[in-house]
């Protein structure tokens, strides 16, 4: 994704319906400080990696660091999918395909753009400041930025030291990006939560803001061309089902904030052989996506991490919420099936976000924890194109 939204798609600025959220339900408070772990197994307990060929999971699990904050910014306006409709009725005649495929096959009403004047790194700013406001953590003691968007309005410089100057972060402040496709905040967490227990830095802030405009102002282009075909409708299909949107966590010593989250550990998996079924450009090249291949290989991925990390000793049948990676009904359904969780426990934000990349997870998280109470269990389940996955344990 590149640049901010352009106003070129017709908005709707209704404040969207969203579904009822599920309740959480209680469980046991989770037990004392546990040692930050490198490598493939719970019992490793030096801070270097070690390879284990028994086991293809990467566990991490944290001592000292907890979740302070974690905030949403919802961009401005409301895009319906029915607009998307409307912008192609005459391809969709031509090629007789339905109206409302991106309700009906991905769930998706609406999703959001950022407003003229707004844009995805001033979201990130506006979602960190109130991170910052909300933990009680002054920005000169934000030892560590990172930056975990897909988008970026050019190559270089980072991101990151437009957010960094936007909210007076010291100069002391390590400040960079983390982009591995919709799973860099969550790294970005893993990341900060690994120099919190090394003693490096007190306090980190993780922030994200999206806006793939671009992405599908190409894709109608590409589309409406007058020798479109079926099977570019349906690779440019994930496209279209973006949104906009920002977030921010704020990330400090479990000892110092007895009040705050404790971040417990995470399992993350790599299947880079599936590199190429989603890839996207610049705002000229636009995105390509394999859907039925990402379904299919990152579904396998994320319940080859589930199974093996309960092998390893972690346990998460029984989690009070399971905030998941935002993508379709049909991806949410699969995992269900697939694990075996209860379907009430997965908040669900993306029939009117729809897919916001990397910020999609934490907006959700932010989201889920105006009903979660303390001594309930959260596990945050991101997927990203390349393929990763990141399952990430959180002790509210």
């Amino acid at each position: 994704m590149t640049g901010a939204h352009s106003g070129g798609c017709r908005v709707d600025q209704r404040t969207a319906a969203r579904p009822s959220r599920p309740t959480p339900r209680g469980a046991a408070a989770a037990s004392g400080p546990v040692p930050t772990i490198f490598g493939s197994h719970p019992h490793h307990t030096t801070s270097s990696r070690r390879h284990d060929s028994l086991t293809s999971n990467s566990s991490i699990r944290h001592r000292n660091s907890s979740l302070l904050s974690v905030t949403r910014v919802e961009a401005e306006e409301v895009l319906p999918s029915s607009w998307f409709d409307d912008q192609l009725a005459d391809t969709y005649r031509r090629l007789r395909m339905p109206r409302g495929l991106l309700e009906r096959l991905a769930g998706i009403r609406e999703r959001r753009g950022w407003a003229g004047g707004s844009s995805f790194d001033d979201g990130a700013a506006r979602a960190g400041r109130a991170a910052l406001e909300q933990a009680g953590v002054a920005p000169e003691q934000i030892g560590l930025l990172i930056n975990g968007s897909v988008t970026r309005d050019n190559f270089e410089p980072a991101v990151a030291v437009g957010i960094h100057h936007a909210l007076g972060l010291p100069r002391h402040a390590l400040n960079f990006d983390m982009t591995n496709a919709c799973l860099g905040f969550v790294n970005g967490i893993t990341v900060a939560s690994s120099m919190i227990d090394a003693g490096a830095i007190d306090y980190a802030l993780i922030v994200c803001g999206e806006d793939p405009s671009p992405w599908h102002e190409t894709a109608l282009r590409m589309l409406n061309r007058p020798d479109s075909t079926r099977d570019e409708v349906l690779t440019q299909f994930a496209t279209l089902t973006l949104g906009s949107g920002a977030a921010a966590a704020v990330i400090g010593r479990a000892d110092r904030h007895p009040e705050g989250h404790r971040i417990l550990g995470s399992v993350s998996r790599a299947g880079t052989e599936h590199k190429d079924l989603c890839i996207g450009g610049d705002a000229g090249q636009g995105m390509a996506t394999d859907a039925t291949g990402l379904l299919t290989h990152g579904l396998k991925l994320v319940t080859d991490a589930w199974e093996e990390a309960h092998r390893e000793g972690w346990d998460w049948t029984d989690m009070d919420a399971y905030v998941t990676h935002q993508i379709s009904t049909s991806h949410t359904n699969a995992i269900v099936d697939a694990v075996g969780i209860d379907r009430d426990r997965i908040p669900l934000t993306f029939p009117y976000w729809g897919n916001v990349a990397a910020a999609a997870l934490p907006m959700t998280l932010a989201l889920q924890a105006e009903t979660l109470e303390p001594g309930q269990r959260v596990l945050c389940m991101g997927v990203g194109s390349g393929l990763n996955t990141g399952l990430m344990e959180i002790a509210w």
